[in-house]
């Protein structure tokens, strides 16, 4: 089975989708790995970054919602729901707006903590080196769904005032599902996103480093235009000459190396 990463924080604009994305692809076009990203944010910016279009095939909210109401989550369901993005390289299930009336279903079902790791199964989902999480920005059913089916927690963090406000209560939650329900959880590492050259950036920076220590990656993604080019062009940061793709497959690195 793939090691599972989720990419969480509550707060929105924090990169979370475009760090999903990018490390993705870095993972697999750089170091040759095979990558599945599950979007189970009813925005769906990870599946518009990788060029999903509505086709007529399952996407998240059928998978839930078919868990949610009895019925039976066998591989040739699941694999239906499962595309491919050329230009990253990558498998993908895509979300869309209709996932955010699954919480109602998901608050009254059997089980309804589990309902993702019953998704990614490794009956469901074979041959995979790595499954990425990009998650919603709110403390809700399908984020405990998100840490209950992972293994690492990933958490970037935009490097601006009030940017560390909201962690304490993810990290009560995360320390919830740890102890009661996926005692293999463990944090992979808190990313610091949209790093400049302000005061407020470096200090932000710092107030992490002091509060996290060797859990902050030594890798940090710069604030830049880039991210924006690269979301609207769908072409991955590493397959760009840019700061940003170096700083993308540095952070493939580091996350291998503590895998």
């Amino acid at each position: 089975m793939g090691i599972i990463i989720a990419i969480s924080n509550q707060k929105g604009g924090v990169g979370k989708s475009t760090s999903a994305f990018n490390l993705g692809a870095c993972l697999a076009l750089k170091q040759g790995k095979r990558v599945l990203l599950a979007d189970i944010d009813p925005q769906a910016n990870l599946s518009e970054y990788l060029g999903y279009e509505p086709d007529g095939l399952p996407t998240m909210t059928q998978l839930v919602m078919t868990a949610c109401t009895g019925g039976q989550l066998t591989p040739d369901i699941v694999r239906t729901a499962i595309r491919h993005c050329e230009s990253a390289d990558v498998d993908y299930i895509p979300a869309d707006i209709n996932l955010a009336n699954s919480e109602t279903l998901m608050s009254t079902a059997l089980s309804r903590e589990t309902i993702l790791r019953r998704i990614l199964s490794e009956e469901n989902v074979k041959g995979y080196d790595f499954i990425i999480i990009d998650c919603l920005p709110s403390l809700s059913t399908l984020l405990i769904n998100a840490l209950t089916a992972a293994d690492k927690v990933l958490i970037p963090v935009q490097t601006q005032k009030f940017s560390l406000d909201g962690l304490q209560a993810l990290d009560n939650l995360y320390q919830q599902i740890k102890g009661a329900i996926n005692p293999k959880l463990s944090m992979l590492g808190v990313l610091p996103t949209m790093v400049d050259r302000t005061k407020v950036s470096r200090e932000s920076l710092a107030e992490l480093n002091e509060k996290y220590g060797e859990m902050v990656f030594e890798t940090s993604i710069s604030k830049s235009v880039e991210a924006a080019k690269s979301s609207v062009s769908r072409v991955p940061l590493c397959m760009t000459d840019s700061k940003l793709g170096t700083e993308y497959e540095r952070l493939a690195m580091e996350v291998l190396e503590r895998c």
